[in-house]
């Protein structure tokens, strides 16, 4: 390899770099001049425009639809015949069996019936329109994890920058050693390692980036090329919520618990309903016969019930079959909650850790690791120090700015995943 020489006369690392560094981590840099993108429009827009929030939402209207269909009648039935003597010729008005047969029909269910099915239909469009409530609250949840997956992505991005930009002035400094004799082509050779490897991390970021983005946009329902700004970076607020409290708002406002708490009130309509199979139903029917010629015609009222003659493998086995599906319901709410708990006891430790460690780098680590690395730095431009010390320390920066970083990201999505359980943003919680 071709080492370039540097004058002795040439400036060392400057002094204010490091500082420099430290308001880049702090403040957070643009990685280009992109268009600032907002959380709450991409929200906004997805609750819209989204493929899976359409769908539940046509769902939950056809479920709506079914309900003044299950309360009405079913068809009434209208028969038009007629009846000839003999297939010599046409008998009407000739003989007394021939006729001309008008007649109606109308089946009335077993009262009682046709309200317990309406009651059925109203608690599954019920149970719909909970579902399509957890639809959206999953869809905007998602949209918050892939957006501080993207802010992540390009505060990751921004951090290798100036780290590389770090190890160049490494770099100068180990060449102007070098040149001068005071130090060894080793030094040079390692600076210039460490500057390629964060150039591969970030071409890998570049295409993290691009990845997300073609995720988030496929979430909101726009093209996977549409264009996507730089995510603006929400401000610090300590999450105040205890776990007790977020259970007992997640048990009372949760629409999955709401949507299993309908299923089990539908099944015990469901086993009403099939109780009722027991009772017959009516069909009443109204009959007029034109008789032609010299006859009278004739007409006729009647009424008929259907027999639940096999009951023991039918009806009743309907009313098992019912009361089944019942305890199922039941044991499904009881999972329900079960699951929501497990998944908000998970997320609130994951958003406690990560304040503690968050505040660990940011109050502990970083600063102290900045001062070994500024302390390093002034002395490997005195000789006092190897380029092996001011390479591990500026390193150990880089991993503890990208762990913060990190963990604030975790702690956001945490945060998302915690309200689409609960049932949306929690008072005094929420950031």
């Amino acid at each position: 390899m071709v080492l370039s020489r540097r004058t002795l006369g040439k400036r060392l690392l400057p002094r204010w770099a490091p500082v420099l560094l430290a308001c880049i981590f702090l403040l957070g840099g643009n990685v280009s001049a992109a268009e600032n993108l907002e959380l709450q429009p991409l929200i906004d827009e997805a609750l819209k425009n989204s493929p899976e929030v359409l769908a539940s939402e046509a769902r939950a209207d056809a479920a709506r639809f079914r309900i003044p269909q299950a309360k009405s009648l079913p068809d009434p039935m209208f028969m038009v015949g007629y009846q000839n003597e003999g297939f010599d010729r046409y008998s009407y008005g000739e003989t007394l069996m021939s006729a001309w047969m008008f007649s109606a029909s109308q089946l009335f269910p077993f009262p009682g019936k046709l309200g317990l099915r309406e009651e059925f239909a109203s608690k599954d469009a019920e149970t719909f329109g909970d579902l399509h409530v957890s639809t959206r609250l999953r869809v905007s949840a998602k949209v918050k994890e892939l957006y501080y997956d993207l802010l992540l992505a390009y505060k990751d991005l921004e951090l290798v920058r100036a780290k590389t930009a770090l190890f160049s002035q490494i770099e100068d400094a180990a060449l102007a050693r070098y040149s001068s004799e005071k130090g060894s082509q080793q030094e040079v050779l390692m600076a210039q390692a460490e500057k390629y490897m964060l150039l591969e991390k970030e071409e890998m970021f570049r295409q993290k980036i691009q990845s997300t983005e073609a995720m988030l946009n496929t979430t909101v329902g726009r093209d996977v090329n549409a264009p996507l700004g730089r995510p603006v970076e929400p401000a610090y607020r300590p999450y105040e919520e205890s776990m007790d409290r977020l259970l007992m708002i997640a048990y009372e406002r949760s629409p999955e618990i709401k949507a299993k708490e309908r299923m089990v009130a539908a099944s015990r309509v469901k086993v009403l309903l099939a109780k009722k199979e027991y009772y017959p139903d009516f069909t009443v029917s109204a009959e007029y016969d034109r008789k032609g010629g010299p006859f009278m015609d004739m007409w006729a009222l009647r009424t008929s019930v259907n027999i639940p003659l096999y009951y023991k493998t039918k009806q009743r086995q309907g009313v098992f079959e019912a009361e089944a599906l019942q305890v199922g319901a039941k044991n499904d709410l009881e999972a329900t909650k079960l699951l929501i708990a497990s998944v908000i006891r998970d997320n609130y430790s994951m958003v406690r850790t990560a304040e503690k460690l968050m505040d660990l780098y940011k109050n502990g680590l970083i600063p102290k690791t900045y001062q070994d690395f500024d302390s390093a730095l002034s002395g490997y431009v005195t000789g006092r120090v190897d380029a092996l010390t001011v390479i591990s320390r500026l390193k150990a920066l880089l991993e503890y700015e990208t762990l913060y970083w990190g963990q604030f990201s975790e702690r956001e999505k945490a945060i998302a995943r915690i309200e689409a359980v609960a049932g949306g943003a929690v008072p005094g919680g929420q950031m």
